[in-house]
């Protein structure tokens, strides 16, 4: 099973890796693995700090809740965050609960390979100006806390124009919340199972949020929207309670609309299925407007220019062009048809498509077998 079982990505079948069999077998099951409860911990294992920001945050969305009113065992069974074992009728956390309230070294028991990672690059003259990381002893490092601190650092990078409502100013716009919209889109996602863990990376110009697995529904169905099947249904549920992640699926395509109403450049996900490392899904929102040129992440550790530097550009600028004709001639060309026949690496075709999409002299349409591209501006 773990050496004869094949996946269809953009490009054609690969050998899917033991990982990937499993994070499949994982998903096959409508109960999702953060439903599992597990017997060895106690509800005492959370972060009783993380537990009392959540019931605020909950109580702040909902007032008048019955459940505001309820201990603190109930209230994490009535959230999916505990539950009860047939044997001994006690309350013991679920794996949602644990990744959501845990502490780190205890999370890091039952998913070894987790790992939570924030970085900020708005010095370029340096690797990271400020960093969140799940291993860091001063915090809890599980997810929510990671969200709410995360967040509010992510918020800090978006223009907020001046607005008065009733004689007060609203200090939020719909980016805002389509920010929050994918930070929170990436967690209840992520297979933590897997290696690497969620990054995300907020630079002058894009912020690139990267969570370990593909999407279940397919990248197709998450860019129609109408379709939810988080990965982790039970941490969906609990980011629900109190005002964040859309459970009907239209969560993707609202932060796209998002993105043209501010007429800043589209928004890109790709995910990438294993062959060179766990699966993954990235996804790139930019904080420019359209016609600008978004800075590659190396490219801000130059903060001159130089012969060299010149020289890079214009060979990019000269493989772009040579993609672009190339496809306008035969719309079927996958990437890796369009790297062989031009003699570049697959990181330069790719780099060059991502520039042509950005542009919007490109899109892909058409069914998985079927797909083609459109041309869509000289």
């Amino acid at each position: 099973m773990f050496k004869g079982s094949f996946k269809r990505n953009n490009e054609g079948d690969y050998h899917c890796t033991e990982a990937e069999v499993k994070a499949m077998l994982r998903d096959q099951t409508r109960l999702t693995s953060d439903m599992k409860v597990l017997l060895n911990l106690e509800l005492s294992d959370f972060d009783q700090e993380s537990v009392k920001s959540y019931r605020v945050w909950f109580a702040t969305r909902h007032p008048d809740h019955a459940w505001t009113k309820l201990p603190d065992g109930e209230f994490l069974e009535m959230i999916g965050a505990a539950s009860d074992d047939c044997k001994d009728r006690a309350l013991h956390p679920t794996c949602a609960g644990l990744l959501m309230f845990g502490k780190e070294y205890k999370i890091t028991r039952e998913y070894p390979a987790y790992f939570l990672d924030y970085r900020d690059h708005a010095d370029p003259s340096v690797r990271w100006t400020d960093r969140i990381q799940s291993q860091s002893p001063d915090w809890s490092g599980n997810v929510f806390d990671f969200f709410t601190q995360v967040s509010r650092k992510l918020l800090r990078l978006l223009k907020v124009p001046f607005k008065l409502v009733d004689m007060v100013r609203v200090d939020e716009t719909p980016m805002h919340d389509a920010v929050r919209e994918a930070l929170v889109n990436c967690l209840v996602n992520a297979d933590y199972f897997l290696t690497r863990g969620v990054v995300i990376d907020s630079y002058a110009d894009k912020i690139i949020i990267k969570n370990p697995g593909t999407s279940i529904v397919g990248k197709r169905q998450m860019l129609r929207g109408g379709d939810s099947e988080p990965r982790n249904a039970n941490i969906m549920k609990m980011f629900n309670l109190i005002g964040y992640g859309e459970h009907a699926g239209s969560g993707v395509p609202d932060i796209f609309s998002v993105w043209e109403d501010a007429g800043y450049i589209e928004p890109t996900i790709e995910e990438y299925f294993g062959e060179d490392g766990p699966s993954k899904t990235v996804v790139t929102l930019p904080l420019v407007e359209k016609g600008s040129v978004l800075l590659g992440e190396e490219s801000e550790k130059r903060p001159e220019k130089g012969p060299e530097t010149t020289k890079k550009e214009s060979e990019i600028k000269r493989r772009t062009a040579a993609v672009y004709e190339l496809i306008a001639n035969d719309p079927s060309f996958s990437r890796a048809e369009i790297s062989r026949r031009l003699q570049l690496s697959d990181k330069q075709a790719k780099l060059a498509i991502e520039i042509l999409k950005e542009r919007g002299r490109i899109h892909r349409e058409g069914s998985a077998r079927k797909e083609k591209w459109i041309i869509t501006g000289e």
